[in-house]
Parts: structure tokens; sequence; C-alpha cells
């Protein structure tokens, strides 16, 4: 067994050579001037190559897709070829002290970077950093970066499936670009990096935090004290340094301990308490540099009875994730993949959130460590393991993902299985020791292949059951369980097994129920995915050997895989606009109503004939329904139906083709607690538009989404609607979106967002419909 010396500096020296330079990942630094590269030149790369003029190319921001895409129907043949970025940037002579690292957090697929024509490097793969120092590359004034973006299909790349197969192979398009930021580190001859702060014991009275990081001394400096500080809100914690004879240039290795955490809050789900570990080196009295990380202090503990957060049983309640966006690809700034965070823990009541199929950005996880929602996080992958070459960068995505995030508290669980892979046991091992000896906080764990003949409860005789008889390496053994119910009856789960920890890690999707749900299909249909859902998290909750379910999924996403169709799949309980569907009401229901009350009917208004009895999903503890003036009904939960559930739903008959309005009283403890009211009156229908946010930043990429649609006279989705509408934009900000945008596939919603331009001032956006108002939105760019 390594000793944990042996094991940082090996961990340590593997990161820096997949990094390429001596920075590493996973740590906040201060520098002598950072720089975010957000303007870029763009264009083709054709038969002059990087020789092409400036001319030639086209301006562009960072992040970027190579190709202009609408909200569905994508053709991978638009992005099917190599691309070049250019970024000019000047050196200054007297900046000859400071060392100069190029870091890209991600490129789809791959990149060959180029400075001042001589060529840096490559990198194949796209979510997670890569960079090179280029210190004694640059030239005094003007240098000139060039960066070739190969997107074609067939790389030997995880989550790649290589040629003939091509972008059919997997579940989700994946258009190029440079899709994550690009930055120009400044540091000094001497600095820190690589800083990872695990807690440990955190349940005892002698908690603490664990702190191992690198000093970088690019000279001798003789004696450096290096000393961590544990802050919260500009407050002191706890204090811990050591001192480090830096005699000749190169890496030492160090290791601190803080203590005395008895005051530290712990960081659970609904008080996600976050701390900075700030470290500064100093030689004398001068600060050499100073870096920090942000951390939370917790107990993730996964056992056959359950997932335990800080000493308490929590049921896990999730949903899949793709950061895929309409018109963008994954290609869009901070912001809108923090709001994917929001609605999945404010809106669908997540408590868990698995980042399928590959490493997300990091502004999703970051927002998950503020909100208090589980992450599970894997390496790059889908149903495929391909030859040396493509095994080797396995090994290095699993060692680049776990040393850029293992400080997020949110994290519960690494993904080193990749998803629906046969069970290669080398392999395997290989990534679970990898993420044990970066980080031996969190389990190991991987998606296991539903699939098998007739994926029903009994097996053709001699058929060798994965799922029982593969010698699993996983610390937690996770499940796609699509377990198909008879004609008729709700979904089910396969028993849990008893020799692990067992969590199910897909369920519903595409396929159990409907292969695709839709605003423009049938009530019955729409409605009937909330209750699929529901059932199997039902199941879920009856055996305290489930840790808890990750349903498939939450927003709709690219694809031209079976069963896609107009290039989307159309699984998630949120459109591939982020707005909540029918099926998204089960989700929206399970919440405290002391926190929020909730009534959703999982129907539209009026039902058409398809729909003679509706689902009302709500917290409420009786519901009475009335149309017109004619109550109809007055109902509580149906006992028979979900008993496991905490909230479960109403059943109710409808009134088909009804031409009155129907509301829904929503009672507790005898009291009127909300009322909904849904028109059948289409006349007084109007157009809504509403943004996220009123006020983007200026000087950095931002934006925000306008949800727009048609509603009734009180708010609530129509659900199907033809015609376009027209959008017009004024002031610092660029319309990213379909205009027109037709509403008659989308169901009657959608949305674009507004992306800043760097500048200040005011944006108005405008939207008109043929017969109704027009619609007006102001966003602040300051």
């Amino acid at each position: 067994m390594l000793s944990r010396r042996r094991f940082v500096l090996g961990a340590s020296a593997a990161a820096a050579a997949f990094f390429g330079s001596p920075l590493l990942p996973g740590c906040r630094a201060e520098t002598n001037g950072t720089t975010v590269v957000g303007d870029w030149l763009f264009g083709e790369f054709g038969a002059r190559g990087t020789g092409v003029a400036d001319a030639a190319l086209t301006p562009v921001s960072l992040p970027h897709c190579v190709t202009d895409l609408s909200w569905w129907k994508w053709n991978p043949s638009r992005w099917q070829r190599l691309w070049l970025y250019r970024h000019r940037f000047r050196h200054h002579p007297d900046t000859s002290g400071v060392r100069t690292v190029l870091e890209f957090d991600g490129v789809l697929s791959a990149a060959d970077v180029y400075l001042n024509g001589r060529r840096l490097g490559s990198n194949v793969g796209g979510y997670l950093p890569f960079g090179w120092e280029v210190t004694n590359e640059l030239v005094p004034g003007e240098n000139v970066l060039d960066v070739v973006v190969d997107s074609r299909w067939g790389l030997n790349a995880p989550p790649n499936r290589p040629a003939p197969w091509r972008p059919r192979s997997i579940d989700f398009l994946q258009p190029g670009g440079i899709s994550r930021a690009m930055t120009i580190h400044r540091f000094p001859r001497t600095y820190l990096s690589g800083l990872f702060a695990k807690p440990v014991d955190v349940l005892s009275p002698a908690r603490r935090v664990e702190l191992t990081g690198v000093l970088d001394a690019g000279a001798a400096t003789g004696p450096i004290t290096v000393t961590a500080r544990l802050r919260r809100d500009d407050g002191g914690v706890a204090e811990a340094a050591t001192q480090i004879v830096a005699a000749a240039p190169g890496r030492h290795t160090f290791f601190l301990t803080l203590r005395d955490l008895a005051a530290v809050s712990l960081w659970d789900l609904d008080s996600p308490a976050l701390y900075d570990v700030v470290v500064s080196a100093t030689a004398g009295q001068r600060t050499i540099h100073e870096a920090a990380v942000r951390i939370g202090l917790r107990e993730a503990r996964f056992t056959r009875d359950g997932f335990y957060l800080n000493g308490l049983r929590c049921q896990l309640f999730g949903l899949n994730r793709h950061e895929w966006y309409p018109y963008a690809g994954a290609a869009m700034p901070d912001r809108v993949h923090r709001r994917d965070a929001e609605i999945l823990k404010n809106d669908l009541n997540c408590n868990m959130v698995r980042c399928s199929h590959y490493p997300q950005s990091t502004a999703f996880l970051d927002a998950c460590d503020e909100l208090g929602l589980l992450v599970w996080e894997e390496a790059p992958g889908w149903d495929f393991i391909g030859d040396e070459v493509w095994r080797r960068r396995v090994l290095r995505d699993v060692e680049r993902m776990v040393t850029r995030d293992r400080n997020h508290p949110s994290i519960i669980v690494w993904g080193t299985r990749l998803n629906e892979t046969e069970n290669d046991v080398a392999l395997y091992q290989q990534t679970r020791s990898i993420a044990l000896l970066l980080d031996d906080s969190r389990p190991a764990t991987g998606a296991v292949e539903y699939t098998f003949p007739g994926n029903g409860p009994s097996l053709p005789r001699g058929y060798r059951d994965p799922y029982h008889t593969d010698p699993h390496v996983q610390d937690l053994f996770a499940f796609n369980d699509y377990l198909r119910p008879p004609r008729g009856r709700l979904p089910t789960l396969r028993s849990p097994r008893t020799d692990l920890p067992y969590l199910v890690s897909e369920a519903v999707g595409a396929q159990v129920g409907s292969a695709h749900y839709r605003r423009t299909d049938p009530g019955y249909v729409q409605g009937r995915q909330a209750l699929l859902h529901a059932a199997v998290h039902d199941t879920a909750l009856s055996n305290p050997r489930y840790s808890g379910l990750l349903a498939w999924c939450a927003f709709d996403y690219p694809s031209v895989h079976s069963p896609a169709v107009d290039g989307l799949k159309w699984a998630g309980v949120a459109d591939i606009f982020r707005i909540p569907k029918p099926g998204a009401a089960f989700y929206q229901s399970q919440v405290d109503p002391a926190r929020r009350v909730v009534v959703e009917p999982a129907f539209p208004w009026p039902v058409d004939a398809s729909l003679r009895e509706g689902l009302i999903w709500s917290n409420c503890e009786r519901l009475v329904l009335t149309v017109g003036q004619r109550r109809i009904a007055d109902v509580r939960p149906d006992p028979a139906l979900l008993s496991h559930l905490r909230y479960p739903p109403f059943r109710v008959e409808l009134p088909v083709q009804a031409r009155q309005d129907l509301r829904i009283d929503g009672y507790l403890g005898g009291r009127l607690a909300l009322s909904r009211t849904l028109s059948a009156d289409q006349s007084r229908d109007t157009l809504l538009l509403r943004a996220d946010d009123r006020q983007l930043n200026k000087g950095q990429p931002d934006a925000t989404r306008v949800v727009l649609g048609i509603v009734d006279r009180y708010g609530n989705w129509r659900g199907s609607a033809s015609g376009s509408v027209t959008f017009a934009l004024t002031g610092p900000a660029v319309l990213v979106g379909d205009n027109p945008l037709d509403l008659t596939a989308c169901g009657g919603t959608g949305a674009v967002w507004v992306r800043s331009t760097g500048a200040p001032g005011q944006v108005a956006l405008s939207a008109s419909y043929p017969g109704l108002p027009l619609r007006k939105v102001g966003i602040t760019v300051a």
C-alpha cells in the first residue's frame, strides 16, 4: 500500500504530466494578471491552414459553437470538419519574471494549438481542461495563438465510438467548438497549485481538514512559509503553517492539517455551508503567492441500508442531466449552466443529479455546491470500450476529472466505470485506483447496462446475467433499470443487490411507456410521464436497500439515436428550453407545503378525447374542483396509488371538451392554501415573455433565458399553438435563438437567450405574435 506521502507525490506528478504544464487544476489562484480570453477570430480550416489572413475570419466570442443551430433537427454534417480560432495578445518584456500558462476548460472534440506558428501540442477529448506553460515561447509585443478544432466524428476519444458508427452511434450529439472558457494565467516565478482540502471525521469532535498542495519554485528562493487559513465571510476559523526550504527550482509537496473546527457548520441539503481555504506562500515579510479552494464539511456515506448524509439517512431523489442547449450546443455562459442547477433543486425538488455522461461545466458544479444539490460526476463514455489508445485516454480523463473537481462538497460519487459498458475488470480496477489515490473520500461507481434478453424478470436458460454475476469492482452498485411492466401496469424495479450499496442510476426515459413526451402528443401521453416517474420512485422508497433513484431525464436533448424524432430525444420532464412539461408535475409536488404549496394538473385544459381521467399532483391534503359554477370533485390523495410517496397524486374524472374554466382549490388543515384556475376560453389567451434575469454582467460572457409562449388569462401554458413569434432586440446584446420562432412544433412554448456583448447599457427585447399584443422585456448590462 502506498504511503500518504508517496501517494500525493505520485498523484501530483501524474497530474502535471497529463496537464502538460506546472499549473494543476482544482484551485483558485491569485496571479500577476489573469485574462479570460473572450474575443477571437473564427473560420473554417481550409487549404491555407493557419496561414489564413485575419480579414478572412469572423469575430466571435467564447464560449462558441462552430455552427448556428436551431432548437431541433440538428444536422451533424454542419460541424463535421476542421475549424480555426485565432487570438492575438501582447507580451510586455517587463514581465520577464512572470510565468505564463494557457488553459482551455474544454474544446469539442480535439484541438491542435499553435503559438506564433509553433505547435505547442494537442488534446483529444472535449470535457476536461488542458494547457501549457508558454513562458519561454512568448515574444515581445504581439503574439498569435491559433487553435485548430477538430469536430469530426471518428476520433478515438471517449465518449465517441469510432467510425463507421459516427454521430448516430451514441445517444447525444456533440457540436464542436471552444465550448468553455480559455484563460491566460500569469503567475509569479514561485507559486502554489494543486490544492486539495479534504474534510476528515466531520461528525467527531476531532473534525479536521487535511490539506495537500504543491509549491512550484521556479528559482532558488530559500525558506518559504506556507500558511493555510479556513475562512467564511471574511472571518478566520482556523490556521496552520509549515516551512519549505526551496534551495533549488522544483516542485515541493506540502501537507497541513486545520484543526479545532468545533464551530464549523456542516454542509447539507438545506444549509450548504461553504468555507474558503486560503493558502499563502511568504518569504520573510513578502507574500509570494496566494491561492484558494472552496469546500464544505460533510460526511457522505453509502451503505447496504441506504445513503447517509452527516449521519442521517437521506433518500436520493433526482434526475440525469445533459448540458446541451438549443441554438448553442454546450457553448453557453456560466449563468445559463447555473440556472439548470436552480431548476433541478428549486423547481423539480431534486436532491441529486447525475452528470451524464461526461464531466460538466464547473459553473454548474459551483451552483450545486451553493444550493445543496448532490452530484454524481462521471468520466466521458457511452456503451463502448476501445483500443489501448482509447483506454489510456479513459485513465487520463478520470485523473483530470478527479483533480479538477475533488474540492466540490456536492460531489458524492465518482463515475469511474463508463456508462453501460461491459465490465472490463482490468480497466475499471485502474480507473477506481486512480480516483481513490487522488481522493479516497468518495466511492467509485458506474451505471451498469440494463439490456438483456426481453428485459423482463426471467432470463433464458444459460444466459449469464451481468447484474448478478460480473465481478464488479465498484464500491456502489448502480443500475440503469428499465424493467418493462406488463401491459396496463405501472413500472417497478428489480430487487436491489444485497452485497453492495445500491442506487438506481436511470429509469423510465424513452424505454418505459412512450418513446417520446412532446407537448404536441395527446394529453394522455403527456400526463402519464409523471405517473411513470412517480411509480419507480415509489418502488425505490419501498425498500431501504435502495439508496435512491435518478430517473432519465431532466431535459430533452439533441440526438439522432433511436428513438429520436426530429433530432431530439423527448425523454425529459422538461423540454430542451428547460420549461417543465406535464410530466414534471410529480417532481414539482414533492416538497414540504411549508416551503411551497403546489397544485399541478398533469393534463391540458380543456382535455382532449384521449383523457377521461386525470391526475393532479399536489402537496395539499384535499382538492376541490369546480367547472364554471359546478363542483365536479372533492378528492383526497388516492391511498391505493403510490402509497410510499410523501405526496401521492389525486385521481379525478374529467369532463371532455368543457367550455368553462376549471378551478382547483387546495386545502391544508381545513383552510384554503392555494387556488389554481385554468381557462377554457382561448379568445383571451396572450403571449408571455419573461426573462430569468433582469441584469447581466458587463465585460464578460453572460446570458439569460427569455421564456415565451401562449398562455391563458391566468398564466397557464396553453399547450398548443401555431404560428411564429418574431423578435426585435436593441442594446449591447445579441439574440441566441430562431427569429422568427415557430411555436407549432414545440407546442406553444419556447425560449431564446439574450447574450451580452460586453459593453454596458440597456437591452430591450420585444416579441410579436399575430393577433396578440406586443410584449417587451428590459435587461440591464452593468
